[in-house]
């Protein structure tokens, strides 16, 4: 006890090398993600997803992350990050990483997708390689179809640098007029436009097996432009074409206190992101001096804003390779999602509710299906009982059978409010257009609360019941979207806990009205309560390590960043307590450091779906509390963000989180890479004789 005492006393725990940058962590994340297109492993298909998933990641992480950094730069600010670097500093490593990663991703797919791909017969083909008959039909599509939606845009006195928007591929161009002048002109690829031209398909030979596979042939639509630029151009001699790709910043700033309408606000910000500033572009190696210099002029951008790459530009358009080619063979096998035995039975809108009323429900997606949360909210909106429903919305997508349900509560006389949510970063115009229709039909909708995000995903249902009411409650870690609860990992309840109803009653007052309540009966609330409770039950874990009971904290997340819950959990670890973390992105915590950390240990598990649970459990001397929910250990979720955690109490679904879904993820021995104490991350080796784990697989069975 004493040595306890002297190491925590002897050891500075806000000292920057015990930290990892953010941004690094992030880059680190990309790289996992990138490391599934190399893994032989995955059926071809899938590799070719997760290379997309990599490029549209990247995109993001620019538009977002480097962008915010590259302005403070702009504007001198010299905060420095928990572990040390300048924004200068972190604008340098997070280009030399980068670069790293996009030059291995396209080296992922020359080397190694690329020639899979075509004995597998899907064949993506440089136009100079199409064969005569194949270039006549590329060269036919391009007169018929693309022709007519170009628009070249000329560079010269009388016509200045053209806006290009962000994310567009776009060819710089070369030319000659008849005096032997040379000229520029840019043209854009136009995005409305399969980006991938399918030029032919075919019945391949007879395989192993008897079928007779198709053969898919596509070809790059730039190399098909590029190759009739004089069809554009008449009278000009063509010299040369160059592609080049454009990320600008995406990130939205609001000043909400200014703004009278949020609504507008954000459409005015959504329009304004086509025209924020280049924070990177892409060209080939072969891009001439002179050109890439017109383009750094022109776009003002730095020389290291340049990133030399090998084809194609925008990995994200790999996507239609995945989308459009129908090979199940080459996909994972379809997964159909189990129907939890309580909502089985329930054949009227009655038996949900008296399934709810009977017991909690537990949900785990996408190994449970969705399907009993649109139809708690369908059988609330045609019930002639319920009164009321509330809710929540964060990301619901474009085809959101949860606001449908809404739509029709409103149409059927219900009461209905909901909070949705327009700074859910890139879902706004969506949201934008759900929050319209609600309000179109009597639904009141709010638009969330001044400086707070609201993330916190719940759904209250309020119920004429004999002479009084029940409150009908969901609460989740994700997000009320159909379509990504097929491929996110997630963990829902279903529950009428009169304390929770209370709760949830007072956090939509919080949510809709004036309310300043600063106490919750169960619910952990940010940024009121959440940050002093999680602190309150893991000081109490120390505690029972200190006094010699065993002790064990195991917290799954998306991201693990805030300095001050890291501090906690080194002082953790320095007390003896066993510290797991399941952390699938970010993580700023240096593991296995001696005298600080090295009780701790760090798992990253990535695979077919994404990782987004946040679970918190604590072992509390044997009486162990489990709590879920939306907040990531982050200062946005627990500063400045609505969030909402929550106890789970039914003792079988503490048995079932802690000793079926917890164990098997730290038995985890196919998809878990291990966080080291420099950043990196090793993936677990099974060891001879152990049976694999893999998590996924085994929910799945």
């Amino acid at each position: 006890m004493t040595e306890t005492v002297s190491v925590e006393a002897a050891i500075d725990l806000t000292s920057p090398s015990l930290y990892i940058n953010r941004e690094l962590s992030l880059l680190e994340f990309q790289r996992r993600v990138l490391e599934e297109a190399w893994d032989e492993s995955k059926p071809l298909l899938e590799r070719v997803k997760f290379l997309a998933i990599f490029g549209s990641n990247m995109d993001e992480f620019f538009m977002v992350r480097v962008s915010g950094i590259r302005k403070m730069v702009e504007a001198r600010i010299m905060d420095v990050s928990p572990d040390g670097a300048t924004p200068p500093d972190q604008l340098a490593a997070i280009r030399k990483l980068s670069q790293e990663l996009m030059i291995d991703a396209q080296r992922c797919y020359q080397r190694k997708l690329l020639p899979k791909l075509d004995k597998d017969g899907i064949h993506v083909i440089d136009y100079h390689k199409l064969s005569k008959t194949q270039k006549e039909r590329a060269d036919t599509y391009f007169k018929e179809v693309v022709y007519p939606v170009l628009t070249p845009l000329a560079l010269d006195p009388g016509h200045p640098f053209p806006h290009i928007s962000n994310l567009s591929l776009n060819l710089a161009i070369v030319i000659r007029d008849k005096k032997g002048n040379e000229k520029f002109a840019r043209l854009k690829v136009p995005d409305t436009l399969p980006r991938l031209l399918p030029i032919k398909r075919s019945s391949g030979g007879v395989r192993k097996d008897g079928t007779i596979p198709h053969q898919h042939y596509f070809v790059w639509l730039e190399q098909v432009i590029a190759a009739n630029l004089n069809d554009l151009f008449p009278g000009m001699e063509v010299i040369s074409a160059h592609p080049f790709r454009i990320v600008r910043d995406a990130d939205i700033e609001i000043q909400e206190l200014e703004a009278d309408d949020l609504l507008e606000t954000m459409q005015q910000s959504i329009r304004k992101r086509k025209f924020g500033s280049v924070v990177q572009v892409a060209v080939y190696e072969s891009m001439p001096e002179t050109v890439r210099e017109l383009l750094v002029d022109n776009l003002e951008v730095s020389r290291n804003d340049v990133y030399a790459l090998d084809s194609p530009l925008g990995l994200s358009g790999l996507w239609q390779l995945y989308s459009n080619v129908e090979r199940h063979d080459l996909k994972d096998v379809p997964y159909k999602p189990r129907t939890p035995k309580a909502f089985k039975r329930a054949a009227t809108s009655a038996d949900i509710f008296e399934a709810i009323r009977n017991e909690n429900i537990l949900l785990h997606h996408p190994y449970d299906s969705f399907n009993p949360v649109v139809d708690f909210l369908n059988a609330a909106a045609r019930d002639p009982q319920v009164l009321a429903i509330k809710q929540t919305l964060y990301r619901v997508g474009s085809n959101a059978p949860v606001v449908e349900a809404l739509l029709e509560a409103a149409e059927r006389g219900k009461q209905v409010a909901v909070l949705v949510e327009l700074k859910a970063r890139f879902d706004e115009e969506s949201n934008i257009g759900w929050a319209r229709a609600l309000e179109e039909v009597g639904v009141h909708v709010v638009y969330g609360l001044v400086g707070l995000k609201t993330h916190c995903k719940v759904s209250m249902v309020v119920r004429q019941e004999g002479e009084g009411i029940r409150r009908y409650m969901h609460l989740a870690t994700g997000n009320y979207n159909a379509n990504t609860s097929r491929i996110y990992e997630d963990l829902g309840m279903f529950t009428c806990d009169e304390s929770i109803g209370a709760d949830a009653t007072d956090l939509f007052n919080y949510l809709t009205g004036y309310s300043t309540k600063q106490e919750y009966r169960k619910l952990l609330v940010a940024p009121v309560s959440l940050r002093k409770k999680l602190e309150k039950m893991i000081l109490r874990e120390i505690e029972h390590a200190q006094q010699g009971r065993k002790a064990h904290l195991i917290f799954k997340l998306n991201s693990l960043v805030d300095p001050n819950m890291i501090q906690l959990l080194y002082r953790a670890s320095q007390a003896g307590v066993k510290v797991d973390l399941l952390v699938r992105g970010m993580c700023c915590l240096r593991p296995g450091i001696k005298g600080v950390s090295e009780n701790i240990r760090v798992i990253s598990i990535v695979g077919r779906y994404l990782e987004h649970s946040r679970l918190f459990y604590f072992h509390n001397d044997g009486k162990e509390n489990i709590y879920l929910g939306s907040a990531d250990l982050m200062p946005r979720n627990l500063n400045h963000r609505v969030e909402v955690v929550f106890p789970v109490e039914n003792k079988d679904h503490v048995h079932y989180l802690r000793q079926r879904v917890l164990d098997t993820y730290l038995k985890d021995n196919m998809r878990a890479r291990v966080l080291q104490p420099d950043g990196k991350y090793n993936r677990i080796i099974p060891e001879a004789g152990k049976d694999a784990v893999d998590v996924q697989e085994k929910f799945m069975s």
